[in-house]
């Protein structure tokens, strides 16, 4: 487990944001979400994949809906932002992990 962010990867996750900016299909809820994914990684020392669950991601990003929360995060996902792979066990979290490559997204 990691423990140290480093120069490039704080400079990939700003251009994975601006990449977000530039990006139509995303609005506000997805930015957040994406957020709390970025939060939740550092929290997990930086290791791919981490573990989340729906209810602390929906508290962080201040989604309420349960449909919203699973129409974002799946679409994170098919637009490739993120890799997520849903555990469907009510105390297993679902697993995220970054692309490769991410942080020299360009």
């Amino acid at each position: 487990m990691r423990s140290s962010f480093s120069a490039q990867e704080l400079a990939g996750y700003g251009k994975l944001l601006k990449r977000m900016r530039g990006d139509v299909r995303l609005n506000a809820t997805h930015i957040s979400l994406f957020t709390a994914l970025f939060v939740y990684w550092r929290r997990n020392g930086f290791a791919s994949p981490f573990a989340v669950t729906r209810r602390e991601l929906m508290a962080f990003s201040k989604i309420a809906s349960i449909a919203t929360y699973h129409k974002c995060i799946r679409e994170l996902d098919a637009f490739g932002y993120i890799r997520y792979q849903p555990s469907y066990h009510p105390k297993l979290g679902s697993q995220v992990y970054w692309p490769a490559g991410w942080e020299v997204a360009g």
